[in-house]
């Protein structure tokens, strides 16, 4: 016997309560996100408020922070919300953001990997984001202490404690020492 599931869309996701958790979609099924833990939240913040300061300062778009939903396929729908994001001015709509998700990808996705993420569930968000139009995605790992800076699946640079973050023509002038990230973690 089989049974059917109803898939959810990218408007019913908006309008279900939150509660406890997160909520993405992924092809239209609902995926439950736990909170972020300190040190995941830590950094994510670090990041979000020097790229915010930044881009605010330059006039080059917007910043926003963890559970900002992105619509990134139709039918079934698929919403994702990055840890940080970033969208450039001449993206962003002329009555400014909506008031719902975004209707497109992000010109830059953080991901900071969380313990209870999987390799698989991380490497699935960065695919979806490059296939969407993401041009730059930044997948920090606080284990490691490594930011793995995707331009597409083929161009690809892991950063360590040495390197420093850089904006390249997404975010043009942005540079952050990956170091600065995990100041309050290196022993």
């Amino acid at each position: 016997m089989v049974i059917a599931t109803k898939l959810m869309t990218a408007n019913e996701l908006l309008r279900m309560p939150h509660g406890n958790f997160r909520w993405e979609l992924l092809k239209g099924e609902l995926i439950q996100m736990t909170p972020a833990g300190a040190k995941h939240g830590t950094i994510a913040n670090r990041l979000d408020i020097k790229l915010g300061v930044f881009v605010q300062a330059k006039k080059l778009g917007i910043v926003c922070a963890a559970e900002t939903g992105f619509i990134l396929k139709r039918n079934p729908d698929t919403v994702r919300g990055a840890d940080v994001s970033f969208i450039s001015t001449e993206r962003i709509p002329l009555g400014g953001p909506p008031s719902g998700y975004w209707q497109f990808a992000p010109d830059l996705a953080v991901e900071v990997i969380s313990p209870n993420d999987t390799a698989s569930e991380v490497q699935t968000k960065v695919i979806e984001y490059l296939e969407a139009g993401t041009r730059l995605v930044w997948v920090v790992d606080p284990e490691s202490k490594t930011v793995s800076s995707y331009r597409s699946l083929d161009d690809v640079r892991v950063l360590t404690l040495a390197d420093s973050l850089d904006g390249a023509d997404v975010v043009p002038g942005f540079v952050m020492p990956v170091k600065e990230l995990f100041e309050q973690f290196l022993n």
